[in-house]
């Protein structure tokens, strides 16, 4: 039987994930490529296929003592954001890549969020299941 690799399970799982996750021009896709030694960030709009802005630890501003930490994927993220609403961009779809959402890919999105990308979703998640729920209802009851 053969085996296949880490990272042939998750080139399949970021394959799977791009079928659902696309990015437009209104609302971009913002990817992720973590190494061992850094952490890249991408908005790509996938209507025109253009890369809208990028950070990444290699860069001379963002590089540290290493890349391949939670604080520098921070640093990244906080980057992204901030190059991203400097293009005008404010909502993004998150695209992990195949990776699992904890560690640098959460301190990456987190950031970002921080930062002042999809400001609505962190205020929904600040205020809680229940308050979110409430507000998703109330909002519904006024389009009836």
């Amino acid at each position: 039987m053969a085996q296949i690799d880490r990272a042939e399970i998750r080139r399949a799982v970021h394959r799977r994930i791009r079928r659902k996750v696309q990015g437009s021009g209104e609302r971009p896709r913002l990817t992720i490529y973590r190494s061992l030694n850094h952490i890249y960030a991408q908005i790509i709009d996938d209507a025109q296929g253009r890369t809208l802005a990028a950070a990444s630890t290699t860069e001379k501003d963002l590089r540290d003592a290493t890349g391949g930490n939670i604080e520098a994927a921070r640093r990244v993220g906080r980057a992204i954001a901030e190059r991203a609403i400097g293009a005008g961009i404010n909502q993004v779809v998150f695209d992990r890549g195949g990776y699992r959402y904890h560690g640098r890919v959460k301190a990456l999105a987190d950031a970002a969020r921080e930062a002042g990308l999809n400001r609505e979703e962190a205020r929904q998640q600040e205020a809680g299941p229940e308050e979110g729920a409430a507000a998703d209802e109330a909002a519904a009851a006024t389009q009836e």
